[in-house]
C-alpha cells in the first residue's frame, strides 16, 4: 500500500529537489526502516494513518536496535522529508512528524591540516612522473578552492575562467556555483594542460574533463583518496586525512584569517550557515589574541 506513495516521493526528489540517485536511494532506505517496523509490529497502516505516537515508538525501536545517534537522526530526517512531501502534494493537511525529535548529535570537529603540513604533502609528490605533476595540481586545486572530491573529479576545462580567476562547479543537488581560484593553482593547471594532459589519449566522453588517468579516463574518487593517503604515509603524517581534509583546511584557514562566514558558506556550497559554522573551531591562542585586539574592555 506504500508503493504508490514511494513512487511519487521518488519523482519529487528527482525532479523537484534535483537530488542525485544515491540521495534518492538513501531517502527510500529511511522509509524502508519505518515500513519494516510496521511489518514486524503487525501494524497494517498507511502513511496517512500514522500519528506522532507511532513515530515516537518507532524511534524507540531503532534506538533499541543499537543504531548510532547519527543513523537515527538520518532516518528521522528522511521520514520527515517524506511527510513534508505529502503536505506539499495535499495528500495530508497536517504533518504527524512535526513534533518528532531526533537524538542530539555531538558535532565532530573535522581534522585540519596546517599550512606546513599541506606544503610537506605537496613537496612529497614525485614530480619525475607525469602523474606527479597532475597530482600536484590536484592538491593545489583542492586546497585553493575547497572542493568536494566529486566536484574535483568532474571539473571541466570549459568551466575554468582563467582571465577572471574563477571556476564553476556543480555541487550537491546539481547546484552550480562560482569559486575564486588562486593564481598559483591556475598557473599549475595551465602547465598541466600544456605539458602533461596534451600527451594523454583522451577518451571520447572525457574531452572536457580536466584531470585524467593515463588511459584518458576520468579519475575516480577512490584514486584521489589513494593519492592523498600514500602521501600522508610518505611524510609520516599521523592525522587521518582524506580529500575532504583539504576542504576543511581551506574553510578553517579562511575563517581564521578573518573571512566572512557567509562568503565561506557560498564558496563551500553549503545550503545552511550552520554547516559552515563547524569551521569556526579556532584555536585558543587565536581566540585570545582576537579578543585582546578587538574587545573594548580588554
Amino acid at each position: 500500500m506504500w508503493q504508490s506513495y514511494y513512487k511519487g516521493f521518488q519523482n519529487f526528489l528527482k525532479i523537484e529537489k534535483s537530488l542525485s540517485p544515491n540521495s534518492v536511494v538513501a531517502y527510500i532506505n529511511d522509509l524502508n526502516k519505518l515500513t519494516s517496523y510496521l511489518e514486524i509490529t503487525q501494524q497494517n497502516l498507511e502513511p496517512t494513518a500514522l500519528k506522532l505516537k507511532h513515530f515516537q515508538n518507532f524511534t524507540k525501536w531503532i534506538n533499541d536496535l543499537g543504531l548510532s545517534a547519527n543513523s537515527q537522526s538520518r532516518i528521522i530526517s528522511g521520514i520527515k522529508a517524506f511527510y513534508r512531501y505529502l503536505i506539499i502534494e495535499n495528500i495530508m493537511s497536517e504533518d504527524p512528524t512535526e513534533l518528532l525529535e531526533a537524538p542530539k548529535i555531538a558535532r565532530k570537529l573535522p581534522d585540519v591540516l596546517d599550512l606546513i603540513e599541506i606544503i610537506k604533502l605537496i613537496a612529497a609528490i614525485d614530480l619525475s612522473k607525469p602523474e606527479g605533476e597532475r597530482n600536484k595540481v590536484i592538491l593545489e586545486t583542492l586546497y585553493s578552492c575547497g572542493l568536494r572530491v566529486s566536484e574535483l573529479v568532474n571539473l571541466k576545462i570549459s568551466n575554468i575562467f582563467f582571465d577572471e580567476g574563477f571556476i564553476k562547479v556543480t555541487g550537491k543537488g546539481n547546484k552550480e556555483r562560482l569559486i575564486p581560484i588562486g593564481s598559483l593553482a591556475l598557473k599549475l593547471i595551465t602547465a598541466y594542460l600544456e605539458n602533461i594532459r596534451v600527451h594523454v589519449p583522451v577518451k571520447k566522453n572525457c574531452t572536457d574533463i580536466l584531470f585524467l588517468n593515463r588511459r584518458g579516463n576520468k579519475l575516480t574518487r577512490i584514486m584521489i583518496f589513494t593519492i592523498i593517503k600514500d602521501l600522508a604515509l610518505k611524510i609520516g603524517l599521523k592525522k587521518k586525512i582524506s580529500p575532504h581534509t583539504f576542504r576543511h583546511s581551506f574553510a578553517t584557514h579562511l575563517i581564521e584569517g578573518g573571512a566572512d562566514l557567509r562568503a565561506v558558506q557560498e564558496m563551500l556550497g553549503h545550503e545552511s550557515i550552520t554547516t559552515t559554522e563547524i569551521y569556526t573551531h579556532l584555536d585558543r591562542e587565536y581566540l585570545r589574541s582576537t579578543i585582546l585586539q578587538f574587545h573594548p574592555r580588554k
